[in-house]
């Protein structure tokens, strides 16, 4: 999946690479929607995450630019109010994010803005496996794993969030659409069926105090 990220604050546009690299995307960077408007008119992309206040042309100018070509947009901005959410989902925009934001919630509006469009990563490569997310088949070294649903779906998570330290509350929620859970053992009994059975003993990570990380060097 190829995303371009149009933001001005290098900080913020840096973070989000990283971020977004890491879950398995392949971004593209432009500082402003003069520079954007040129990678769309060469290249293609399947989500554009787009700043408002941006120098040359601002993010609603480029929205109207780029709408026609159906490309999903997910505006990012610091402007929080009512009147500017409401212009930019009227311009075509398929979600809104407010700076500043959680990595976890840019990663999951992305991933449900694609999904929209039946859009997604149908294989995706780390260490040695490979997921095949339209079958949710899990091989490694050629051989499928067996997996049950919810040993799938925390795989898939931590795949999607790899070197990120995922709160047990977080896991519980993405995974199992619950709250308010941490003294039930059933995350802990997961991680261990995944450990052994794809001898990942050594990458997925116990973070004190927090929950578990994918590492991946």
């Amino acid at each position: 999946m190829k995303i371009l990220i149009v933001e001005d604050e290098r900080a913020i546009a840096d973070l989000m690479i990283l971020n977004l690299t890491r879950a398995g995307y392949t971004c593209t960077y432009a500082q402003d929607g003069e520079i954007a408007a040129d990678l769309v008119e060469k290249h293609s992309f399947d989500l554009i995450l787009l700043d408002i206040m941006l120098p040359k042309v601002d993010g609603y100018e480029f929205m109207s630019y780029v709408e026609p070509l159906k490309i999903p947009v997910i505006f990012i901005t610091a402007k929080g109010s009512v009147k500017d959410k409401v212009k930019g989902l009227h311009m075509g925009a398929d979600d809104y994010l407010v700076k500043p934001f959680a990595i976890d919630e840019l990663l999951a509006r992305v991933e449900s803005v694609l999904r929209r469009y039946h859009k997604g990563l149908e294989e995706i490569h780390v260490l040695d496996i490979v997921i095949y997310t339209s079958s949710h088949v899990v091989k490694q070294n050629g051989k499928v794993i067996s997996l049950t649903n919810k040993e799938y779906d925390l795989l898939l998570y931590l795949v999607q969030n790899r070197n990120i330290a995922l709160y047990r509350e977080t896991l519980y929620e993405k995974v199992w659409e619950q709250e308010g859970v941490e003294e039930t053992r059933t995350l802990d009994l997961h991680i261990q069926r995944l450990r052994k059975k794809l001898n990942w003993h050594n990458y997925i990570q116990t973070v004190y105090k927090i929950g578990y990380l994918l590492e991946v060097k």
